[in-house]
């Protein structure tokens, strides 16, 4: 798919909506852009997970399970 837009006096760009769409590009969502052989490629930014609430969470769940860690239990799991 090929769609011609001009660039404004500021540098922007209109991004078609057919095109944010299929991207899931929303307003705010952040994209790079990198030179690829010659040509301008923009790419959706991948979206960082929060972890770092979740961490501790599951700690009383597991001791009161009998394990110790959450690397014992995945070790039960697997079966190892």
């Amino acid at each position: 798919m090929l769609t011609c837009m001009k660039i404004g006096e500021r540098g922007q760009v209109t991004i078609p909506k057919k095109i944010r769409e299929r991207f899931g590009l929303a307003p705010d969502a952040e994209v790079d852009f990198e030179v690829i052989k010659g040509q301008i490629v923009l790419q959706k930014k991948p979206r960082r997970l929060k972890l770092e609430k979740w961490k501790g969470r599951c700690k009383k769940s597991f001791s009161r399970l009998g394990y110790a860690s959450v690397d014992k239990f995945m070790e039960d799991v697997r079966g190892r």
